[in-house]
């Protein structure tokens, strides 16, 4: 969905179109009230030449200082010249989109020789090991991309059943699953934000009122998408939907401009604040991110079931997530801090924004009530038994009842069903692949090696995390890093004494945390550096930095909130 118009255009009027004309020659007025040069007879008019058969027309050498004519629709059409030197009719030829060769070898590759080559362990199955071949080279193929993520998933899908290494109904089983459906209906909850102008509303409420300082405004700004997260479980969605336009329009009107050496001024760093705040908003509620849900499915997998999800989720992560927030944009205003201190007009034009919306819409006071019922079903859903997908049901139900979403919303969510694809294939082969003892195999191994240097399941602790926020600077996806890497990584704790529920839910929390490494390494990654106010290696170093001081927080702060909490 395109987002929002500009932030500021709701206070200036259009741009004005202007027509040329010629002082010199007499002019005629047009019902158009515009001033045109007379137009060339006719017969000076050189005939077009047609070619046959009439596909397609190509123009050449339009003369910008012919006379323009502006249509009922609002568009600016010319008249062609008459030297125009062809007008051509050829047929096109599509373009095939085959995969790419290069990525697609060497993602077959590392199958091919995990299989024939790499000895199998007497502990594993044959069933097993290629089992463990075809999800590498599946990984591998979610690294390098020969084809999109869908499309290289369901390759591996189907040669799971080709090789009759799983059956059809095995293959297939993770489609059920209820987690995964619960990732899908979010996809569409954040749709509903975006449509409605709810989350636009809300986040200008927060300019209006913390917008004075540009400090303020990266605060309001945070804070606004702490509030929204929880009922709208997509990080890219909020980026992409609400936060970015806002950012873009406050920043070009303080003359802040993308790829540009003004947009120091203000954009880059409330650009970078934003993103770097993102990951602890996104970790702060189970219902923040779609990769929250896809985390705890596969500790369940590996018997690990976390009472009241929900709130165990927010109270654990409430205290060290609330201190990052607080601090990330003091310390970005510190370390990269904006040319201008001040931004006085911002609550003004917040005002005039929220006053062009009017008052709160039919559609946002319905998806206001559904996402608190939502919530709050949420919250309560284990006291009163009612699963977490009955509620995401529940909600989408209702805002299809009542007009807010329409089924061509969902229809056309592509990330939706992209997501619903790989996310079922991927869940299905570890979740095979822990049912034929393969991870339970690799995480003994790794538990062995850590204890041959005599390390604490505190020290193993420390260095598994350091090793799973590290490794995504290969990822290109959370949810792709989750599903290679979350159940291996999981088990390699329980093995070496990590008590269960903490290194659940860390391992979640640091998922949530990586995705402002690079401008790669996540949905919300692209959307903020695709906007043209932050360089590349200002991206990596912030990243990096802002890591570190995660880790540092999340560490003394959590680690001893987790004591209290009795999590260890």
């Amino acid at each position: 969905m395109e987002s929002t118009a500009l932030f500021s255009t709701a206070f200036s009027p259009p741009p004005s179109l202007h027509l040329r004309s010629n002082p010199r020659k007499p002019s005629f007025q047009t019902p158009f009230s515009n001033s045109l040069t007379p137009i060339k007879p006719i017969s000076s008019i050189t005939p077009l030449k047609f070619r046959s058969p009439p596909l397609t027309t190509t123009i050449h050498h339009f003369s910008p200082r012919k006379p323009s004519f502006l249509t009922p629709f609002g568009k600016i059409l010319r008249p062609i010249s008459a030297s125009a030197s062809s007008i051509t009719t050829e047929p096109s030829t599509p373009q095939l989109k085959t995969a790419k060769i290069v990525p697609l070898v060497f993602s077959v590759a590392i199958g091919l020789l995990l299989r024939f080559v790499v000895p199998k362990p007497v502990e594993i199955t044959p069933q097993a090991w290629q089992l463990l071949s075809i999800f590498v080279s599946t990984i591998a193929g979610l690294v390098l991309s020969p084809l999109p993520v869908g499309a290289w998933a369901f390759l591996g899908l189907t040669t799971t059943v080709l090789t009759r290494t799983l059956s059809f109904t095995t293959a297939f089983s993770a489609f059920t699953n209820e987690v995964i459906w619960l990732i899908v209906i979010s996809f569409f909850f954040a749709r509903g934000f975006v449509k409605t102008g709810l989350g636009d509303r809300i986040a200008t409420y927060f300019v209006k009122v913390l917008g004075k300082s540009t400090l303020g405004l990266s605060y309001g700004l945070t804070l606004s998408e702490a509030l929204i997260a929880p009922a709208m479980p997509s990080t890219t969605a909020r980026a992409g939907g609400v936060f970015l336009p806002i950012i873009k329009s406050l920043s070009l009107s303080a003359g802040s401009k993308p790829n540009d050496p003004s947009s120091k001024k203000l954009g880059s760093y409330l650009i970078q604040s934003q993103f770097q705040s993102a990951g602890n908003s996104s970790a702060l509620f189970l219902t923040a991110a779609a990769q929250n849900l896809l985390c705890l499915k596969l500790a369940e997998e590996l018997g690990l079931v976390i009472a009241s999800p929900w709130i165990t989720w927010f109270k654990a992560a409430s205290l060290p997530a609330f201190v990052s927030l607080l601090l990330t944009p003091f310390i970005l205003y510190k370390l990269y801090p904006p040319e201008i201190k001040d931004t006085p007009e911002a609550p003004a034009m917040a005002a005039k924004r929220l006053e062009a919306m009017g008052p709160v819409k039919t559609n946002e006071w319905v998806m206001i009530g559904t996402m608190l019922l939502a919530v709050t079903l949420w919250v309560l859903g284990d006291s009163i038994g009612i699963p977490s997908v009955v509620t995401a049901m529940l909600g989408l139900s209702v805002l299809l009842l009542l007009g807010v979403l329409e089924w061509d919303d969902c229809l056309t969510e592509k990330s939706a069903w992209d997501t619903l694809t790989w996310f079922a294939i991927l869940v299905g082969m570890a979740g095979q692949l822990t049912n034929l003892g393969v991870v339970s195999w690799m995480s003994n191994c790794v538990a062995k090696f850590l204890q041959s240097f005599s390390l604490s399941w505190p020290a193993a602790f420390g260095v598994l995390q350091g090793a799973y926020f590290l490794i995504h600077y290969m990822f290109a996806s959370q949810t792709g890093h989750v599903g290679a890497l979350y159940s291996a990584f999981l088990a390699m704790h329980l093995a070496a004494g990590v008590p269960g529920v903490l290194a659940a839910l860390a391992l979640a929390y640091n998922t949530n945390l990586f995705g402002a490494q690079t401008h790669y390494s996540s949905g919300q990654a692209a959307v903020y550096f695709g906007a043209g106010y932050v360089e590349l290696p200002d991206v990596f170093r912030i990243g990096f930095i802002m890591a570190c001081i995660n880790a540092v927080i999340w560490t003394i702060v959590g680690g001893a909130w987790w004591k209290f909490l009795g999590l260890y």
